[in-house]
């Protein structure tokens, strides 16, 4: 176990690069399916998968606007000119002997991510962001002598996202790689599912005592930022134990076991020259005029860090801000940030419908056992009357709360929420008779808290409208029966 002040002595630096699927319906340059999930292997396959002899790539459009898109969400926007290369390779699983990338002119140069680690702003510049084509996978079954190959995925459209070295902790990758995961999804460039490698990691680490570069280890393919995190952290500790022996770190890719959260070697690092990078001479450059750029621009949506910025506004703290924004981008989203920006000219309300998403409706649609099928727009009408009835005094706090969660918990919206709300004795009386028999009651029954209220002690009065509004099951005003409490106790 490494002591903390031996650990303090190492800078420690890290740079991830980002495999992202983009959400297209067919590959980068062959007219098959994209989706692989649940293929039977080696269907989604045609001779420019293969790389038989005469066939040519056609690019995919839709993968050029996509990646132009990630451009503007990584803070940077698409290179008017990019080309397309061949690195050079040989595994099983690339049929081409080759794979089609982008090398020195890439789509997207330079951008950034901001995040936020330990309540601190935190910025990753972005190298590059380049188009790919994917490889096959290959699998190796259990006590066999012999590898499988499935090549449903070789041409699938990747963009490589590569960041600046500007990553100095754990758990700053994390933060870095959900992010981007928010990032790419906002921007509706990938589904983004890591389950199943929509977005995918490597993890460049290395440690120093001076202010150069150690040498660096790439753990590949994290699937998740729970991965991400704990593979940064164990080669830290490991390259450290490593240099306090006395042992040179080994330039190595290496691979992530989940179960043992440990990594172990796979191969030596090639470097590029080893590639033996060329142009593509089957297809053409990339050029993107500034009229389909500006185009593309037009349509990025509101990004994460522009929402957390109106959310705060709104006077929503960080852990608020975060559950609606993680919420939107989930498979079963509703638009809750759609319907707080339609709100935003009514402050009060905008503020009082994200407390309502984030303490009622995002945990019911959280729950397993709960049945959530209200339509949306029964939903916004519920939450428009139950806001109005709140501002009349005629529902407290609590009980707009149990009247939304008795709708939503039944599906359905009552014709007339007043009356139902009024029939399910939630309504709030202000009827100045009966709350003041329930306050006389209540003064009665606690004579010492009415006691310390008349010596000054008014922490207690907070008891005693406790007391009232337990009585009245919650229909009491409580402002009201604030006030005749002090004029009893007067």
């Amino acid at each position: 176990m490494i002591s903390k002040e031996v650990k303090d002595q190492y800078q420690v630096t890290i740079g991830i690069e980002c495999h992202v699927q983009l959400k297209t319906v067919s590959k980068l340059f062959a007219s098959v399916g994209n989706d692989a999930k649940g293929a039977e292997p080696n269907t989604l396959i045609s001779h420019i998968c293969l790389g038989m002899p005469g066939a040519l790539p056609v690019l995919n459009e839709a993968a050029v606007e996509l990646a132009s898109r990630a451009g503007f969400a990584l803070g940077s926007r698409p290179s008017s000119f990019s080309k397309f290369d061949r690195k050079h390779y040989f595994y099983p699983d690339l049929p081409l002997g080759y794979q089609i990338t982008q090398f020195d002119e890439p789509i997207v140069l330079g951008g950034e991510v901001q995040t936020i680690v330990d309540g601190e702003p935190h910025v990753v510049k972005i190298t590059r962001a380049h188009l790919e084509a994917d490889a096959g996978k290959s699998s190796h079954p259990a006590n066999a002598d012999y590898s499988l190959v499935d090549l449903n995925r070789v041409g699938t459209p990747l963009l490589e996202i590569v960041s600046e070295p500007d990553i100095h902790s754990p758990a700053e990758a994390r933060a870095y790689a959900h992010e981007l995961y928010l990032l790419m999804k906002y921007a509706d460039v990938s589904e983004a599912n890591l389950f199943h490698g929509n977005m995918r990691f490597d993890v460049n680490v290395s440690v120093s005592k001076t202010d150069e570069l150690g040498t660096r280890t790439e753990t590949k393919n994290l699937n998740s930022f729970r991965s991400v995190e704990k593979a940064a952290e164990y080669e830290i500790n490991r390259q450290i134990e490593l240099l306090e022996k006395g042992t040179l770190i080994q330039q190595e890719t290496r691979g992530w076991d989940d179960a043992k959260q440990r990594t172990s070697s796979q191969r030596g690092k090639e470097q590029a020259h080893d590639y033996r990078y060329m142009p593509d001479p089957d297809l053409p450059p990339v050029i993107l005029s500034d009229e389909y750029i500006e185009r593309i621009k037009a349509t990025i949506p509101t990004l994460p860090n522009e929402w957390r910025e109106r959310l705060s506004s709104l006077g929503l703290d960080a852990s608020q801000s975060a559950v609606l924004i993680e919420a939107e981008v989930d498979s079963e989203a509703v638009g809750y940030l759609d319907v707080l920006e339609s709100a935003l000219s009514d402050q009060a309300y905008a503020k009082q419908l994200a407390n309502w998403f984030v303490n009622i409706e995002i945990p019911l649609r959280n729950d397993e056992k709960a049945n959530i099928e209200l339509p949306v727009d029964d939903r916004n009408k519920l939450y428009s009357e139950v806001h109005a009835l709140a501002q009349e005094s005629l529902l407290s706090s609590s009980n707009a709360k149990a009247l939304i969660t008795d709708i939503f918990s039944h599906s359905s919206l009552p014709k007339d929420i007043r009356g139902y709300a009024d029939q399910q004795g939630m309504m709030q009386v202000s009827d100045t008779s009966a709350i003041e028999a329930i306050v006389t009651e209540v003064l009665s029954a606690n004579p010492q808290a009415a006691e310390d209220v008349k010596n000054g002690e008014m922490k207690a009065i907070g008891f005693l409208v406790g007391q009232v509004m337990k009585a009245s099951r919650g229909t009491a005003n409580p402002g009201l029966a604030q006030e005749l409490i002090r004029k009893k106790l007067q």
